[in-house]
């Protein structure tokens, strides 16, 4: 008998695009199928839809707890789960039809399945702000060696050409692995990136699914476009990754530098304090056009940045007259220099 499969799919005041997460779940051309709808705590009308949707499918079952985020949602949805394969899923999101059984077929060229993680490629969907797809981009991830999977989420998707490789909503998890690590709960955002990491340091076998199994959407009200409060998580990310797996800190360089010199530009000291205890030296400052090699530098040159004209630092603050300005003074020290 075909392994039963539970697709949860969390939703937290999304009720307006849940049927079609939920249609795409039960469109599978893989029958052996429970969907579980994770409300977390919402107040607008997904408890309605979501009793419409169980009324309709048999396979579709509610559940309501109160409000505390994706990461813990997802965790009670795994504790709901009977499946033997977990597909965890956004409410706002879709999956292909033939995803869970594509990706199933990929086990008969594995030995032990309980340490399995199927991950596939995906589509960026871009919806505007009149509920309008504008634009859709595909996502090749391709296969990866474990470390090279570790090495690429650590760096942030701003900061490389390549497309984040353990989207939830294009994997597919046994679930022993998840009897194993949780999502972690203090994580708002960011925490897909570091459970990716956890499980892959707990020896999860990650195989590769050719496929564009998962459909995620961007919003113009997605919070992951507030950077203020991305940044904080990203800086708690590395924090969380030099605490529990100091061997990684160096793959860490690119995404730790870029938010240190972000944090001196704007005199941030907050996150230049977190930052500065995690960093490992050398590093480039100040429009990469500096190299460090010491922490107490490093702090040296935060305190001069403090008493430091924005414009004589930085090209992004310079207008016309402070580049006349520098120009003019580039120009007589090389007269002094000749």
């Amino acid at each position: 008998m075909s392994s039963l499969v539970s697709i949860i799919i969390n939703c937290f005041n999304q009720g307006h695009y849940l049927e079609r997460s939920v249609k795409s779940v039960i469109s599978q051309t893989y029958n052996n199928i429970e969907c579980l709808i994770v409300d977390d705590g919402s107040t607008d009308n997904t408890r309605l839809v979501s009793e419409e949707l169980t009324g309709i499918y048999p396979q579709v079952k509610y559940f309501f707890k109160e409000n505390s985020g994706l990461p813990s949602s997802r965790n009670f949805g795994v504790r709901q789960a009977q499946g033997e394969w977990i597909q965890c899923l956004d409410a706002d999101d879709w999956i292909h039809e033939d995803k869970i059984r594509l990706q199933l077929s990929y086990l008969a060229e594995v030995t032990d399945h309980d340490s399995v993680v199927l991950y596939a490629d995906y589509e960026r969907v871009y919806i505007d702000a009149q509920e309008n797809i504008v634009n859709r981009q595909e996502n090749i991830i391709g296969a990866l060696a474990t470390e090279q999977l570790i090495q690429r989420l650590l760096i942030p998707d701003f900061l490389t050409n390549s497309p984040h490789p353990c989207l939830q909503q294009a994997m597919l998890i046994h679930k022993n692995v998840l009897s194993k690590t949780q999502f972690p709960e203090y994580f708002k955002a960011l925490g897909d990136r570091y459970f990716a990491v956890d499980i892959l340091k707990a020896g999860a076998n990650f195989v590769y699914t050719p496929m564009i199994g998962a459909y995620y959407t961007k919003h113009q009200s997605n919070r992951t476009n507030n950077w203020n409060y991305m940044r904080n998580y990203y800086v708690l990310f590395y924090e969380t990754i030099a605490k529990n797996y100091p061997e990684l800190n160096q793959f860490c360089r690119v995404g730790i530098e870029h938010l240190l010199e972000e944090a001196i530009r704007e005199q941030d000291e907050d996150t230049f304090n977190r930052l500065i205890k995690i960093v490992t030296p050398p590093i480039n400052l100040f429009d990469k056009k500096f190299k460090v090699n010491n922490k107490l530098t490093i702090q040296i040159l935060n305190k001069i940045r403090q008493i430091t004209p924005s414009f004589l630092l930085y090209e992004k603050y310079r207008g016309p007259r402070s580049k006349k300005i520098i120009s003019l003074f580039t120009e007589k020290m090389k007269l002094l220099k000749g």
